[in-house]
């Protein structure tokens, strides 16, 4: 961090409040998988980085993304292979790019971006 690198897993370009997918992510997985070790890293790091990028005072959004939860469940639910993440996330942003098109041809709505 004092190098002013990212810490991958928080902080977002669009919104300045903890990523709503990410608190998803977090209910379910403390409904789930509490007793995981690996959650119990993701937990640690959910209490810990916020209040320390904070401090620092250079980071906009110190909060979680959706990137620092995904890989745990993905891992509790034996994805193991790390190689495919970048894939699962991609195609799960191609098909949510789709449905939003689809909807927004059928209502005449346009694209949506979060806040």
């Amino acid at each position: 961090m004092k190098a002013g690198k990212v810490v991958p897993g928080f902080g977002h370009a669009v919104l300045r409040q903890p990523d709503p997918r990410y608190m998803l992510e977090r209910e379910f997985a403390l409904k789930h998988t509490k007793d995981d070790p690996l959650f119990k890293l993701v937990d640690c790091c959910y209490q810990a980085i916020p209040p320390t990028l904070e401090k620092t005072g250079k980071v906009k959004n110190p909060f979680p993304n959706v990137d620092a939860h995904s890989g745990q469940l993905m891992h509790f639910y034996n994805l193991k292979e790390e190689n495919y993440y970048t894939v699962v996330f991609a195609v799960s942003r191609a098909l949510g790019v789709m449905a939003q098109y689809v909807w927004s041809r059928a209502l005449g709505l346009p694209i949506e971006r979060p806040k």
